[in-house]
């Protein structure tokens, strides 16, 4: 997290389009923009990357093996149309992926969601090829190596601090979500603070 001239916090965020509970923080990310002089800059992981070479469950690899095609485009996006692009993509995406219920890794639905923003379809040809993997890398590590192994997506980087979360359903709205950054910020400033959790009793409620 920074402070801009204008005294805008700027608020760094790493997601994978796949993930619901990195979907939800976003969401509830945007609500604090319009309550608190904050901005978020959006940054591409991969849970794919991440999970490499772990021992999953057959049904999460074969998932996780078809998650390149999405954040593949995504660092396209990025990389050839900037952090501006790439938000407004990952909405669109988003919106197709989650509350939509559409298949991520299906060409047509990310291909659909290019369109959307008025970026050219033929980027989802990055999906299919592993040409700039080591590119995809670096941006995933970039986000994921300061807040350590043990965690997933959604991570913001915030007051100089790495944090896994927050996960949230469903994403709150108005002054209640500034009211959520505040605490969330204020955690960040003490800088021995590292864990808080509680067992999840519901799935994402988009």
């Amino acid at each position: 997290m920074t402070q801009t001239e204008n005294s805008v916090t700027t608020v760094d965020f790493w997601f994978d389009p796949l993930c619901p509970w990195a979907w939800m923080t976003s969401r509830w990310m945007l609500e604090v923009e319009k309550v608190r002089p904050v901005r978020t800059v959006f940054h591409v992981m991969s849970l794919s990357v991440l999970n490499d070479g772990r021992d999953l469950p057959e049904q999460y690899r074969e998932r996780l093996d078809r998650g390149w095609h999405g954040v593949r485009v995504a660092l396209a996006v990025e990389e050839q149309f900037g952090s501006d692009k790439l938000r407004e993509y990952y909405t669109a995406i988003g919106t197709r992926i989650h509350p939509g219920g559409e298949d991520g890794a299906e060409r047509a639905t990310i291909e659909s969601a290019l369109a959307e923003v008025g970026l050219p379809t033929e980027l989802a040809e990055a999906g299919w090829t592993d040409a700039n993997d080591e590119a995809l890398k670096k941006s995933h590590h970039e986000g994921m190596d300061p807040v350590g192994d043990e965690v997933g997506t959604p991570v913001m980087h915030i007051n100089g601090m790495a944090l896994f979360g927050p996960v949230i359903s469903p994403a709150p709205t108005g002054e209640q979500a500034g009211r959520l950054f505040d605490g969330f910020q204020l955690l960040t400033e003490y800088d021995g603070f590292f864990e808080a959790k509680r067992t999840r009793t519901r799935e994402p409620i988009f």
